[in-house]
C-alpha cells in the first residue's frame, strides 16, 4: 500500500493511492496514518480493504507529511562514504545519530523557509524508515519485521548552525520546515529492495544529487537494530538514513539555497517532492 495524509496543515485526512494513482479516502476506517495503524495488525486490516470501495478524493489536494503524530525523528549522518569524503569527514565506525525536531516536519511540497540570517541552508535527499512495531534490543535479523515502510525525506540543513555554532548538529537540522516527508509511506511489501533505490535531487533544474541506496554504509535493518540498543523505537517513529554526494556544501565553490529557489527530489517507488524556498518571516 501507498498511504497518504492529505488536506490543509493540521487537518490532514488519511488516504491511500490506488492503482491509477488516485487518492482514496480512508477516514471511515482510521483517523490517521499514525501509531497503531502502522503496526503489523493495523496494516493487515487496511490491506483487506478494496481500494475501489473507498471514496475517491476530488481535485488536487495538498499532501501532508505521510506519517502523523511522529514521536521521534532520528537521523543518521555520514552514511554514504562518498558524501563523507565531500564533507571532509570519514565514515565513522558506528552510525552517527542526531535528531530533527518534530516541529520541522512539513508536507512534501510545502515551502522550505530559510532561517533569519542563514547563508548556508543546504539540501539532502534521503530514504526514510517508518517504524511499525516496537523495537528494543532487536537483532539485525529481526529488525526488518519492525519496519512499517519507507518514505522520501529532504533533510534540509543549515551548515553554519550545524558545524560552526558549536555543540551538536541538532540546531542546524531542526529549524522549521527542515523536514519535508512524503508524499506517501510505501509499506514494506511495496519496496522489493530498499538497498537498491535510485535517488536524485535538483535545484532550479540542475541535478546535484544522483545516487543510490546501494552505496549506504549502514543499511536500514542494521540501523533499526543499532538504534534499538539505545532506545525503544515506537510505531510512527521516523528515521532518515543519510544522503549521497552532491549537497551544496560539497560543491566547489559551495552552493546554498536562497529565496526563490525550487528544490525537486525523488526516490524510486517513493514519489517526488517539490519545494519553493522562501525567507522565513
Amino acid at each position: 500500500m501507498k498511504l497518504v495524509r492529505y488536506g490543509a496543515p493540521g487537518a490532514e485526512r488519511p488516504g491511500l493511492i490506488d492503482v491509477d494513482g488516485r487518492i482514496r479516502d480512508l477516514s471511515a476506517h482510521v483517523t490517521d496514518i499514525a501509531g497503531e495503524v502502522l503496526t503489523p495488525e493495523g496494516l493487515a486490516k487496511l490491506a483487506t480493504i478494496d481500494p475501489a470501495s473507498l471514496p475517491p478524493v476530488e481535485g488536487d489536494p495538498r499532501f501532508g507529511p505521510c506519517v502523523g503524530g511522529v514521536g521521534k525523528f532520528l537521523c543518521i549522518g555520514l552514511n554514504y562514504s562518498d558524501h563523507a569524503a565531500e564533507s571532509g569527514m570519514t565514515v565513522p565506525p558506528e552510525p552517527v545519530l542526531f535528531t530533527k525536531a518534530t516541529s520541522a516536519i512539513v508536507g512534501p511540497n510545502d515551502d522550505v523557509a530559510i532561517p533569519r540570517g542563514s547563508v548556508k541552508t543546504d539540501w539532502e535527499v534521503e530514504l526514510g524508515i517508518v517504524i511499525g512495531k516496537p523495537a528494543k534490543y532487536v537483532s539485525e535479523e529481526e529488525a526488518e519485521a519492525h519496519i512499517a515502510g519507507y518514505c522520501l525525506i529532504n533533510d534540509v540543513s543549515e551548515r553554519e548552525y550545524q558545524l560552526e555554532r558549536h555543540g551538536t548538529w541538532d540546531k542546524g537540522k531542526g529549524c522549521d520546515t527542515f523536514g519535508p516527508i512524503g508524499p506517501w509511506l510505501a509499506t514494506r511489501d511495496e519496496i522489493a529492495d530498499p538497498d537498491n533505490l535510485k535517488m536524485w535531487l535538483e535545484v532550479n533544474g540542475h541535478r546535484y544529487q544522483d545516487g543510490n541506496t546501494a552505496t549506504m554504509v549502514y543499511k536500514p535493518a542494521f540501523i533499526v537494530h543499532y538504534l534499538s540498543q539505545f532506545m525503544t523505537l515506537h510505531p510512527g517513529d521516523v528515521i532518515s538514513t543519510g544522503t549521497p554526494p552532491g549537497v551544496g556544501m560539497g560543491q566547489k565553490p559551495p552552493v546554498y539555497l536562497k529565496a526563490g529557489d525550487v528544490i525537486e527530489l525523488g526516490i524510486d517507488g517513493l514519489g517526488t517532492q517539490r519545494q519553493n524556498v522562501v525567507a522565513d518571516a
